[in-house]
């Protein structure tokens, strides 16, 4: 009885890592997705993106694997204005997405 108790319990805690790992992979998945839309034209965002990057600015595999990349970091990026970028207006839910995905490609 008492090993079905625990059997149980692993299976109930299981669950929500099973759908956090499936939003994540949404998120990762449209964050690809708004990159190649929005960001495609100058950055490298993915290996097989239709149109070519722009060799002066960083790829997001670059940005990715940068030691001092971090979520809150480019929280802090997409949440202001820079001169050199579009004046593209990201809802949160977009820089999540976007976030996810750029912190995705590190070690790729």
């Amino acid at each position: 009885m008492r090993s079905l108790g625990i059997s149980a319990i692993l299976v109930l805690l299981a669950l929500p890592v099973s759908a956090w790992a499936q939003n994540d992979a949404a998120a990762i998945a449209a964050g690809r997705d708004l990159g190649l839309k929005w960001c495609s034209e100058c950055h490298l965002v993915a290996r097989d993106q239709p149109k070519p990057a722009s060799d002066a600015v960083p790829s997001w595999y670059f940005v990715a694997n940068n030691p001092a990349t971090t979520e809150a970091g480019l929280h802090a990026f997409f949440g202001s204005p820079h001169k050199q970028m579009p004046n593209i207006m990201l809802s949160r839910q977009e820089q999540d997405e976007i976030i996810a995905y750029i912190l995705s490609l590190k070690g790729k």
